[in-house]
C-alpha cells in the first residue's frame, strides 16, 4: 500500500505541471465507484474525475444516499468533478421524423421524453452544484436525416437552457456526438455561431468526429472552433475500415492526432479537462482497456510537450 500511495503522489506530482486538467469518465473504468476513484488516484496519479454513471445508474439518477456516497468517496481519494456526464436532449425532437439512431422508436416516448428535459435540467443542475463543479454536459437529440427544418428551434431550446444554466453560474457544454445533431467540428462550429450566450460551450470530443469517413477531428475540425468556447474536451480514437465503418481505438492509435490535437490545445491557451473516454475495449474488460488508452493518453501527452 505504501508503495501505491508514493507511486499516485509521484504522478500527482507531475500532474500538477500540466495545465489540463486529466481526467477519466468514472464507469469507463467500473460502475464500483469506490473501486474507480481508487484507479483514478492511486494508478492513475489524477485529481478529476468526470461523473456519468455508478453502481449502474446514471448520476441523474442516484438518491440523496447514493449522492452523499459518492460524495464520500471523492473525498476519499482527494478527487475533484470535472464536470456531469448527463444524458440531457439525448432524446427525438419532437414533431420531426424519428431518428435512425432513437433509443425510442415511437412518437409518444419522443414526446414524453422532451417534456421531461426541463425537469432533467434542473435536476443536474442540483447535481453540478452538489459536486462542487460548474459544467454540465448536454446534446442537440437524436441526429435527423435532415435537421433544418427544426435547426431554429433547437438552437432556442438550447439558448433557453443556457440561459437558465448561466442563473446558477453553471456551463452548459454541448458534446459533439456522432449520433446527434451536432457531430462534427463544423457542426459544433455552426451550434455556437447560433447560441452566443456565453456559458454555452463545446464538449470537444474528436474521436467521436472520427467516426465519419474521410473527416479530418485534427486539425480541420478543431480548426473550426471558437478556441475560447471550448469547455471540455474528450478524449478517444477510431478506427476506419474498409466498409465504411468504424471501431474503437485506444488513444495513440487510429485517426485521430492526438499529439498534434493536445500541442493545439495547450497553444491556444485551453486550460480545462483533457478526460479520457476510452469506449475502446480490446483489451477485453472496461478497466484493461481503460489502462491502456490512459497510457496512451499520458505519452500522447509527454509527446506533445504539455509537461503532464
Amino acid at each position: 500500500m505504501g508503495t501505491t500511495v508514493f507511486a499516485s503522489q509521484a504522478l500527482r506530482a507531475v500532474a500538477a505541471t500540466c495545465p489540463f486538467r486529466v481526467a477519466v469518465i468514472n464507469d469507463e473504468i467500473s460502475q464500483d465507484f469506490d473501486h474507480a476513484c481508487s484507479v483514478t488516484a492511486h494508478d492513475f496519479g489524477l485529481e478529476w474525475i468526470e461523473l456519468r454513471s455508478m453502481w449502474k445508474k446514471n448520476v441523474t439518477a442516484l438518491d440523496a444516499n447514493e449522492l452523499a456516497e459518492a460524495e464520500r468517496i471523492l473525498a476519499k481519494y482527494n478527487l475533484r468533478v470535472t464536470d456531469i456526464a448527463s444524458p440531457l436532449f439525448k432524446v427525438d425532437w419532437p414533431g420531426a421524423p424519428l431518428s435512425k439512431l432513437s433509443e425510442k422508436r415511437d412518437q409518444f416516448h419522443a414526446d414524453t421524453d422532451f417534456k421531461e428535459q426541463d425537469a432533467l435540467l434542473e435536476h443536474c443542475i442540483e447535481i453540478v452544484k452538489t459536486f462542487s463543479t460548474e459544467r454540465l454536459r448536454c446534446f442537440d437529440f437524436w441526429r435527423l436525416d435532415d435537421v433544418k427544418p427544426y435547426r431554429a428551434a433547437i438552437n432556442d431550446k438550447l439558448r433557453e437552457a443556457a440561459k437558465r444554466c448561466a442563473k446558477d453560474k453553471v456551463l452548459l457544454v454541448i458534446e459533439n456526438e456522432m449520433a446527434c445533431n451536432t457531430a462534427t467540428g463544423a457542426e459544433g462550429a455552426a451550434v455556437l455561431a447560433a447560441v452566443t450566450e456565453p456559458n454555452f460551450m463545446i464538449n470537444w470530443d474528436p474521436g467521436n468526429e472520427a467516426t465519419f469517413p474521410d473527416s479530418v477531428p485534427y486539425p480541420k475540425g478543431y480548426e473550426l472552433l471558437p478556441k475560447h468556447r471550448i469547455g471540455h474536451c474528450h478524449a478517444k480514437s477510431a478506427v476506419r475500415k474498409a466498409d465504411g465503418k468504424y471501431e474503437w481505438a485506444p488513444v495513440g492509435q487510429g485517426v485521430v492526432d492526438w499529439v498534434g490535437q493536445l500541442r493545439a490545445l495547450k497553444r491556444d491557451g485551453y486550460r480545462h479537462a483533457v478526460s479520457l473516454e476510452t469506449h475502446w475495449r480490446g483489451a477485453g474488460t472496461e478497466e484493461a482497456s481503460t489502462r491502456i488508452s490512459m497510457a496512451g493518453l499520458k505519452d500522447a501527452l509527454a509527446k506533445a510537450g504539455t509537461g503532464c
